[in-house]
């Protein structure tokens, strides 16, 4: 009889094998929700790092390459620079876009809610292409509204008085082309209107710019180039790759 008393009934054994199972069972769903956690903090993590970065693109700074050659000897083909999108004001967009891509959203004009100033006469700007608004275009700002803008045998004439822009500029074809051809050489006179800016290449002669397609508007100026963060030729020796000596460079 004191054997039977003191022997383990079968619901303590029982008892103790659902102990130990809810044990381990506990063990793996706190492993499960901290997997779950740590998943979160970095998908959160992420998201936010992704909209930090499209808000500084959209309100603050923007990253662009140069591709061609009309802007030498200002900027070079392989230039890295930086746009400035508080130049003007705080910009809000406008005429936006969603895409399958990084940012989801293009916007192809902006509008000014605090105005700090307006283009002036030597910026250097980027902007929607006018005939084509998916591409960028980067030039120099020649006349703002108002102002009476003339080509004549090649010097830029802006309200009767020549532009003395030798130490930005490059014409490096002597020939002259007569107006009625070809407007590079001369051109105009025309008035640039209200709200809108006529920009030129740099590389006068080998430049598509405000003389072929018109001016562009103001709410399609993206920002100010300000400065060369990297610049890449790839020519030459492999020593003369980057160009160093282009580092942080401001861009006048």
């Amino acid at each position: 009889m004191s054997g039977e008393t003191n022997r383990p009934s079968s619901d303590d054994l029982t008892s103790a094998t659902t102990d130990g199972q809810a044990d381990v069972a506990g063990a793996s769903a706190v492993s499960q929700l901290d997997r779950k956690s740590l998943f979160r903090e970095y998908a959160e993590a992420i998201v936010v790092a992704m909209l930090l970065a499209f808000a500084i693109r959209v309100f603050v700074v923007q990253a662009f390459k140069i591709p061609s050659g009309s802007m030498i000897p200002t900027l070079l083909i392989g230039d890295h620079i930086l746009v400035s999108k508080l130049s003007y004001g705080i910009q809000w967009p406008s005429q936006c876009k969603f895409q399958a891509a990084f940012p989801p959203v293009n916007c192809y004009a902006s509008q000014a809610l605090i105005e700090f100033g307006k283009p002036q006469r030597g910026d250097v700007i980027v902007f929607r292409f006018p005939e084509g608004e998916e591409k960028d275009f980067i030039k120099r700002i020649v006349g703002g509204p108002g102002d009476t803008v003339q080509l004549r045998n090649k010097a830029v004439v802006v309200n009767g008085t020549v532009l003395d822009d030798k130490l930005f500029t490059q014409r490096i074809d002597p020939g002259i082309i007569d107006g009625t051809i070809n407007p590079r050489d001369n051109f105009g006179p025309v008035t640039v209107p209200e709200g809108a800016y006529f920009v030129m290449g740099d590389n006068r002669d080998q430049s598509l710019d405000s003389r072929f397609w018109g001016f562009v508007r103001e709410e399609k100026i993206r920002g100010k180039a300000f400065r060369i963060y990297w610049s890449w030729s790839g020519q030459g020796q492999w020593t003369e790759w980057v160009r160093w000596d282009r580092f942080g460079k401001a861009i006048q």
